[in-house]
């Protein structure tokens, strides 16, 4: 089995930078967002990228991910040692890879999602790291409140070249027919579920359902940067020689991997 995958990014109406970033490959996807209030949260996001994009083929094992994330979490830190200016830098992560046994591996900080739809049906895979959710999850404020709280968009967990930073690892099943979405809060802060499910449901493209989510979030006039990935799990043997399609900061740091905001891989 292979993904076949579409990926959109925009910088939207109110920003001058795009922090999110993001790839997708044959074996993988993920979007990262840089941690908005932090200094050079487009390095950080990008660099996280870049990091990952290296492991072509199906991952060996989950055990292997969490040390590529640890060094990816290292480069990060080592950025902030050369330069003090950086002290701060953080980005979120949440993505998908193929194992070669069979199954799938989620990888998950910060308050990016990753949703699945199967059986026509789709339902959250992550929980945000979050001070909203940490309020809902203790039941001091409905879910429905989430949307509009004024201190929505902190965040308790995310990659800042800590030693002590935290991000789960998860073995999950996978079928042909699944597809998985991927996003940053600049689309689920301000699209609801139900009308993120109606796109992912009803447009059979990857490439045109990422799009047309980033344009249903913008539309909805959201004030941060918007990334979507769709990913179907397709049969077929995956190319190993494929080049990583990239997006938003990670296309514009490092433009000799490929130039472009909308493509599939």
């Amino acid at each position: 089995m292979r993904i076949h995958a579409g990926v959109f990014s925009d910088v939207g109406d109110y920003r001058d930078v795009n922090q999110d970033a993001a790839f997708a490959s044959p074996f993988a996807a993920a979007v990262a967002d840089g941690v908005g209030g932090g200094p050079s949260g487009d390095l950080a996001s990008a660099a996280i990228i870049h990091k990952l994009i290296t492991l072509r083929g199906a991952l060996p094992s989950a055990e292997d991910l969490i040390g590529r994330l640890k060094v990816a979490n290292w480069d990060i830190g080592a950025h902030i040692r050369r330069d003090a200016a950086l002290a701060g830098m953080a980005s979120t992560l949440t993505g998908l890879w193929l194992t070669g046994d069979g199954g799938l591996v989620v990888a998950h900080t910060g308050d990016s999602r990753a949703y699945l739809l199967r059986d026509r049906e789709l339902a959250r895979q992550t929980r945000d790291d979050s001070f909203v959710q940490a309020l809902v999850d203790r039941g001091l404020i409905r879910p429905e409140d989430a949307w509009t709280h004024p201190r929505r968009n902190i965040i308790t967990a995310s990659l800042g070249g800590n030693e002590e930073d935290v991000i789960r690892v998860e073995t999950r099943d996978v079928r042909i027919g699944d597809r998985w979405v991927l996003c940053s809060d600049g689309v689920t802060d301000y699209v609801p579920e139900d009308a993120l499910a109606e796109i992912v449901r009803g447009v059979a493209d990857p490439v045109a359902a990422s799009r047309m989510i980033v344009e249903l979030a913008l539309q909805a006039a959201s004030r941060d940067n918007v990334t979507a990935v769709v990913c179907d799990v397709i049969d077929g043997a995956p190319d190993i020689a494929a080049v990583p399609v990239i997006a938003g900061a990670a296309a514009s740091r490092w433009t000799e991997v490929i130039e472009t905001g909308l493509a599939s891989a």
